[in-house]
């Protein structure tokens, strides 16, 4: 078994195939802090690290899984400006004045 080091920025893979990514390692306290692909953020204790058998892998091509979204929630919503703010440089004028 390797071990694996706990850097920030990483992502890992446990043996049940959940992905998470190491967000903070406080020495002090002896604490990782990771954030799971669901957006779960959790603490692991340095003790337990070793023996929680992980593989290093990159980060997940869909990002979306810790974002609490759904596509129809940051779908473009066309609003049209009120008017007069429809010329970006004009209304940039005006608020200098």
């Amino acid at each position: 078994m390797n071990l694996v080091y706990p850097v920030i920025g990483q992502w890992f893979r446990r043996l049940n195939g959940t992905l998470f990514e190491v967000v903070a390692v406080d020495e002090d306290a002896r604490t990782i802090e990771v954030q799971q692909f669901d957006g779960t953020i959790d603490e692991i204790d340095l003790e337990n690290w070793a023996d929680l058998m992980l593989v290093e892998v990159a980060a997940p091509e869909d990002w979306s899984g810790s974002v609490d979204m759904d596509p129809l929630d940051y779908a473009a919503k066309r609003v049209p400006p009120p008017i007069g703010f429809q010329d970006a440089m004009a209304y940039i004028d005006q608020l200098a004045d």
